[in-house]
């Protein structure tokens, strides 16, 4: 982050010398908005903003991401279960028998213990986010962002189908056998998702192509049709659906617990065959940004010709040299006398100003891998508490769908009622306050574990003598499973604070992902985004020595700790970019030079003629 400061000198620099970027009104606010439908300055400052109407092909997005999501987090929520325990007594495929579902008995299959359970879950998470880059690449370079989806659904599906055949009773009689078939299909389905998720999330937003503009409403009041609200709104209907998605995991618990584990994967592997075929309903009808090859070879020369000159073998010379004021000058052509402009310098100066603008924002992803440190407790490590607490029949599993419930209760009240009441009273809640929320509200979901996993532990039968032993592998002599008289349903807290978290953060995250990045390169922005979770998990790899139930009091502290210091460094650090929302929304937005853009764009930034 010691690069911002000059950062700010660039991008102010670049935007007094671009136009587009540069507010010129007039003083009485009657100047036109560039690329509005007729409203003046005056009347954007004055009239209220409101969400445009979402055209059909946004929903069909919305439909593939909630049916994709449903597969997902129907197979992954279970994976700690499955892995983690052994088979219950009597079962063949991992279910409870009828006799035992009243008490505390888990559902479970291959018996691997916590630490290798999340061990193969935080791999799986880390792959997951890092095959994105994977999808973004071959999208913008290659196939375009349908058809990279659309190859990739039926990767994922093959995927899917391997799980399944290694949870089969047959497989399960070799716990090896069915390990390594567990592992080849997350390789393959994490592949899969992962060039899904790439795509997906930038592919909605720009189904919507419509300008600002004003619209009286039925009521006589004149508002204005405001795309950037409209793409607010959308992420958060869109992130609604991979919540109802999430949802798909409830059911997965309990067909897990009364019909084993190939029949939970089994449902969520049929749905999936949903992906396809609404992609191909829509296929005439959505917008689609066809591919520009170079785009990626020339960002990355972009960058080398500009750090070309500044390297020195002592750092700190480095260092200063990219924070000058001229740093990106050497890769622009206008830096060459004519004639003499490098061969491989195809693009124009405004490209420059684009990959440099977009750098500066992209930054701030940087700070999500602890936010996604603490979100990754409610996969796995909460389970594990659940299990430990009076189940009463309750599959310990199924409390994390509180999670995406949460979400979904709360998301039509933030985008009906919270948020338009802020913009009614001129309360500029802008993504870096958003995203800084998002981290406290996180770190006090960790805090309310860590108090939770610390009285438990004070209530365990096994505390001390002959058993001694956390609440979750609690055991009397017999074997069978000694509970705390918690309920199950306390650890609710974390999953309802945390999924409020990402409203504000992670969603918030998917927005600031898809209006900071040119047209061009809007995939693997977006991957790069999404490889903040990939981060996080690699950080969880470390951690694994202390992912065990004796110190998780002092794992979910240490994270509250780190998020609610993060999150403030973040907030200082990046709180100028509040004041520069417009312009960094036009990023991309203008021609370049020798290109013409095939498909419309929608129009985020504020320009002004």
């Amino acid at each position: 982050m010691a690069e911002k400061a000059s950062g700010d000198k660039d991008i102010a620099r670049v935007a007094s010398i671009d136009e587009k970027h540069h507010f010129q009104g007039e003083p009485d606010g009657s100047s036109i908005i560039a690329g509005s439908e007729g409203v003046t300055e005056h009347e954007l400052a004055t009239l209220r903003h409101v969400a445009d109407r979402l055209p059909y092909t946004a929903w069909l997005v919305v439909i593939v991401e909630f049916a994709e999501r449903w597969t997902y987090y129907g197979t992954t929520n279970i994976y700690n279960n499955y892995i983690q325990f052994k088979l219950p007594p009597g079962s063949k495929n991992g279910s409870v028998p009828k006799s035992l579902r009243g008490g505390n008995i888990v559902a479970g299959a291959l018996g691997q213990g916590q630490q290798k359970s999340f061990a193969l879950r935080t791999f799986n998470s880390f792959w997951v986010y890092v095959t994105p880059f994977v999808g973004g690449i071959l999208a913008d370079t290659l196939w375009g962002r349908y058809k990279t989806i659309m190859i990739f659904s039926i990767v994922c599906l093959l995927g899917h189908v391997i799980l399944v055949a290694s949870a089969s009773p047959a497989s399960l009689q070799n716990e090896n056998a069915a390990l390594g078939l567990l592992a080849l299909s997350i390789l393959i389905m994490g592949l899969g998702a992962g060039g899904i998720k790439a795509n997906v999330s930038p592919m909605i937003a720009e189904q919507y192509t419509g300008k600002l503009r004003k619209e009286t409403l039925p009521s006589g009041e004149v508002v204005i049709k405001s795309p950037a609200v409209t793409i607010q709104s959308m992420y958060l209907w869109f992130y609604a659906a991979i919540n109802f998605g999430s949802c798909g995991a409830i059911s997965a618990s309990f067909l897990a617990r009364d019909n084993g584990y190939w029949v939970a994967f089994l449902v969520p592997t049929c749905l999936f065959m949903l992906v396809p075929f609404v992609l191909l309903i829509g296929k005439k009808h959505y917008v689609q940004t066809p591919p520009r090859g170079s785009v990626l070879i020339e960002t990355f020369r972009v960058i080398g010709f500009a750090l070309g000159p500044r390297w020195s073998i002592n750092p700190l010379t480095t260092i200063r040299n990219i924070k000058r004021d001229d740093f990106w000058d050497p890769a622009k052509p206008s830096y060459y006398e004519e004639g003499k402009v490098p061969a491989k310098m195809t693009w124009d100066d405004e490209f420059v100003g684009e990959v440099g603008r977009t750098l500066n924002a992209c930054t701030v992803f940087l700070f999500f891998p602890v936010f996604w440190l603490c979100y990754s407790q409610i996969d796995g490590n909460l389970g594990t508490v659940a299990a430990g607490m009076t189940l009463k029949g309750t599959p310990n599993d199924l409390i994390q769908n509180l999670n995406p419930i949460s979400i979904i209760i709360m998301i039509p009240i933030f985008d009906r009622i919270i948020y338009p009441f802020l913009r009614s009273r001129n309360i500029n809640f802008s993504p870096i306050k958003r995203i800084y929320t998002g981290f406290l509200v996180a770190g006090l979901a960790m805090v309310y574990a860590s108090v939770l996993e610390s009285y438990q532990n004070k209530l365990t039968p096994c505390r001390g003598g002959e058993f001694d032993k956390q609440p979750a592998a609690c055991e009397d002599a017999n074997g069978v499973h000694q509970a705390t008289p918690l309920n199950v349903w306390i650890v609710a807290g974390p999953y309802i604070l945390v999924g409020m978290s990402e409203i504000f953060a992670s969603i918030t995250s998917l927005e600031y992902a898809f209006t900071k990045a040119p047209k061009r390169m809007k995939s693997v922005v977006m991957a790069f985004s999404q490889f903040q979770t990939a981060v996080s998990s690699a950080l969880n790899f470390a951690l694994v020595a202390v992912n065990v139930e004796q110190k998780f009091v002092w794992l979910f502290g240490s994270f509250a700790v780190a998020s609610w210091i993060i999150g403030t460094i973040f907030f200082i650090t990046f709180r100028g970019l509040d004041r520069r929302e417009a312009e960094l929304n036009a990023i991309g937005q203008g021609e370049r030079q020798g290109f013409q853009d095939e498909t419309p764009e929608t129009t985020t930034g504020i320009q002004k003629v």
